[in-house]
C-alpha cells in the first residue's frame, strides 16, 4: 500500500489518552516484556481477524517498537474505514521521553523489547 500514512511524535501525544486509543501490534513476547498501561494488544497479523476487537475511538494511535510495522497497520486501517494515525518511533521513542511502561510480569522490571 503506498501514499501517505499520518504520524505523530510520542512527545505529541496527549498526556492523557482516550481509553482504546493506542493500539499496540508487537508480538506477545513484545507486550509481556513492556507496554504501555492503556493499550489494546492486537498483534499485526492478527488484526484482519480481529478488526471488531478494534475500539471505537475518534482518534486511534497504531503503535510498535519503532514504527514500520504500525505505519503498515495504520494505513491497512485507515483503508478499511478507521482514522488511524502511526506513532513515530514507536515503543522505542514512547519509552524515550519516559512515558509509562508496566510489564505483564509483576516481578520484571518493564522494558521496550
Amino acid at each position: 500500500m503506498h501514499g501517505h500514512v499520518p504520524e505523530v511524535a510520542p512527545e505529541e501525544l496527549p498526556e492523557r489518552l482516550p481509553d482504546g486509543a493506542l493500539l499496540d501490534v508487537r508480538e506477545h513476547e513484545e507486550w509481556s516484556a513492556g507496554h504501555a498501561p492503556d493499550a489494546v494488544h492486537i498483534p499485526m497479523n492478527e488484526i484482519p481477524q480481529r478488526l471488531d476487537e478494534i475500539p471505537e475511538v475518534d482518534q486511534l494511535y497504531v503503535i510498535c517498537r519503532s514504527g514500520g510495522r504500525s505505519s503498515k497497520v495504520t494505513a491497512y486501517l485507515n483503508a478499511s474505514g478507521w482514522d488511524a494515525v502511526n506513532v513515530q518511533r514507536g515503543m522505542n521513542g514512547w519509552s524515550s521521553i519516559g512515558r509509562p511502561l508496566v510489564s505483564e510480569d509483576p516481578d520484571a522490571e518493564p522494558y521496550v523489547l
